[in-house]
């Protein structure tokens, strides 16, 4: 007896580690696939810069992810329950691995990166000249020479490649949470899944930490990266033509998609539930692992015939379907908020696009770790029912989103741009028309108002470019040139002798660090107590499917939040955010490129107020599944009164 004992007892400890193995092994596909996605958030501004694309196409870019796990969600949620989930998942990381690659080819296959500026070569020595004379004499030859140029090459689609990338990136990041969710919830005790499943998203806190350090890194090295003298170049990291190296995070976090597929590979189909303890259980569950293996070379008849039931089966639940409307409109809210975060730290406060990300890496994602796991230890340690469960997740969530229009205090203004924000005067007014870029103190110039390439006067009001600041000559080399006799920075009424400017757009107003400061702190209680209240919030999901229906509902989940919240949400964002563009971008052949300024004020109201407003609806189902869920327990409850005197008359009768 004590012989047949002892390899059921190694068995049992071998099957309990591999479920261990599983949880590790999941939380770096978990890592990896979230930090690969933080990073190309983080590189959007750097891609439309690049390849000088509207905020739009970004988000059309963004949203082709979604497209990607859109097109094999519901058939991997259903059909991966019924095959070998490791491998399935093994084969995902495989595929972000080689859509990583994808999306960095254009770097390889694009020349080198070129803004637009109004300098040329010979203004980058000291000289005298007059500007708007070069500006004039140059722009003959400058546009004979583009016109020879757009006639080999139309227009840069470069960026079909990070699109087509993206979708790829997509599909290979379908099969990790439906199967590892499923996967989990079959072979571990049911007080104990929430606490793992918590564990699992605090590495998708995790990932986009890393995912985002690594894009505040690359964003401060320049695109051609080893190709070009970083003293040639005249931009800095906060101008809006700066490009960092988008292309290096993207190559390194395929690296890392490629590691977390290979223990995958080794993992077995199934596993004992944990918590077996004797030898019979253990044969049972080793007879159900054969009897799923033989399942797995069913027929695809066979195979499908629970499909339309189940899908029936969902669509007759009320909470799951009420659930499903508050994840499209928090997802949408979420998504588009997160997606232009950066760019709105940007605009917002003058930051450059590597400080933007750092500041969303350090200040938000540690917190929101934090919240995750306490939510899903507290769902463990107290063993709160569903309907408790709902209560914890809408009041925290309510709580959070109140305080979330604190966010409106913390602003700053439009910087003052002449033609633009200001009048060349100085005075205050907003225009989206580039006719008003022209002025008496430059209308002799002969000044392009399509080059973006700002220079900062001594008077504080930045100037489009050089000529249209009137500026008569310079001085100076690269970065370090000045301009001088600058008749519009004069005419505002500032005197001077010399009157001159700098490269570079004027700095944002003295209190506009201590609103970042403000905006910062608010961020991270807003993260905190919506991360807390995401694990009880799921658990109401999870718990109202049917067990055979976990793995098939969360997957229609996701494809709903995916078609629904994660394509449309970056597109009419992007759009929205496009509409307050103040000036344009130039491409080479003359067409309208990426926005180089927004007016603030109006993007600040669009951000801020569309996830306000989604939310707020958002709570109208809410509300409907605390009632649902209320009516239920009053159900139960009543049905467990009336079995109670039946049960004391039974008890009655056998003692007479």
């Amino acid at each position: 007896m004590k012989e047949t004992k002892k390899p059921a007892a190694t068995e049992k400890f071998c099957y309990i580690s591999k479920l261990k193995i599983f949880l590790l092994a999941s939380s770096l596909a978990y890592l990896a696939k979230t930090m690969s996605g933080a990073y190309m958030n983080s590189m959007l501004t750097q891609i439309e810069r690049r390849f000088n694309i509207p905020a739009s196409l970004v988000g059309i870019i963004n949203g082709s992810f979604e497209i990607g796990n859109l097109l094999v969600i519901a058939f991997v949620s259903y059909f991966g329950a019924k095959f070998h989930r490791p491998r399935l998942i093994a084969l995902g990381c495989t595929v972000m691995s080689f859509a990583c690659l994808v999306i960095s080819l254009p770097h390889f296959l694009m020349e080198r990166y070129q803004y637009e500026t109004a300098l040329s070569p010979l203004e980058n020595s000291s000289s005298s000249m007059s500007m708007c004379l070069i500006n004039q004499s140059q722009s003959s030859t400058h546009m004979e020479k583009q016109s020879a140029e757009c006639e080999q090459k139309s227009g840069s689609l470069m960026w079909v490649f990070v699109l087509v990338g993206n979708i790829i990136r997509g599909i290979g990041e379908t099969p990790i949470m439906p199967l590892v969710i499923s996967y989990v919830e079959d072979f571990s005790k049911a007080e104990n899944s929430p606490f793992y499943i918590g564990c699992l998203q605090v590495a998708t806190v995790i990932g986009p930490f890393l995912g985002f350090m690594l894009g505040s890194y690359c964003a401060q090295l320049y695109v051609d990266l080893g190709f070009t003298d970083i003293e040639e170049v005249t931009i800095t990291l906060t101008d809006a033509r700066w490009v960092g190296a988008w292309w290096l995070g993207i190559l390194i976090c395929g690296s890392v998609s490629l590691l977390a597929g290979i223990p995958f590979c080794f993992l077995p189909k199934s596993l004992p539930k944990e918590g077996l303890a004797n030898e019979t259980e253990l044969l049972s569950m080793r007879n159900t692992s054969l009897l799923q293996e033989s399942g797995a070379r069913l027929k695809m008849r066979e195979i499908t015939k629970d499909f339309i039931p189940f899908l029936r089966s969902l669509f007759h639940n009320p909470v799951y379907m009420l659930f499903i409307c508050i994840t499209v409109m928090q997802f949408s809210a979420f998504n588009g908020t997160i997606t232009f975060m950066p760019k709105y730290l940007e605009q917002q406060y003058g930051k450059s696009a590597s400080q933007a990300i750092f500041l969303i890496a350090v200040y938000n994602l540690p917190v929101i770790c934090i919240g995750y796991f306490l939510g899903g230890f507290l769902m463990k340690k107290f063993k709160i029912s569903t309907i408790h469960a709902a209560n914890i997740a809408f009041w925290i969530s309510l709580t959070q989103y109140l305080i979330y229009f604190a966010a409106y205090f913390m602003v700053c203004e439009n910087s003052p741009v002449a033609g633009l924000t200001v009048s060349y005067e100085g005075i205050e007014q907003v225009s989206y028309m580039e006719i008003t870029l022209l002025a008496d103190c430059n209308r002799d110039c002969d000044c392009s108002i399509k080059v973006w390439d700002p220079v900062c006067g001594e008077n504080g009001i930045t100037y489009v470019s050089p000529c249209l600041a009137g500026c008569r000559a310079s001085d100076g080399t690269r970065k370090h040139t000045v301009f001088e006799n600058c008749t519009c920075v004069a005419a505002s009424g500032f005197s001077s002798g010399n009157v001159s400017a700098v490269l570079g757009q004027c700095d944002k107003e003295a209190n506009c660090d201590m609103m970042l400061q403000y905006f910062l702190i608010l961020s991270i209680v807003c993260s905190f107590i919506y991360s807390l209240g995401a694990m009880p919030g799921y658990m109401v999901l999870i718990r109202s499917l049917k067990p055979e229906e976990k793995s098939f509902g969360v997957g229609i989940h996701t494809l709903a939040s995916r078609v629904f919240a994660g394509i449309p949400s970056p597109i009419y964002f992007g759009a929205l955010i496009d509409s307050t563009c103040l000036k344009w971008g130039t491409l080479s052949c003359g067409g309208e490129g990426a926005c180089r300024m927004y007016d603030i004020v109006t993007y600040r109201w669009y951000y801020l107020g569309l996830p306000a407003i989604l939310r707020g609806v958002s709570y109208i189902p809410s509300v409907l599944i605390l009632l649902i869920l209320k009516k239920q327990l009053k159900s139960s409850e009543g049905k467990t009164l009336k079995r109670s005197p039946m049960a004391m008359e039974n008890i009655d009768e056998q003692n007479d």
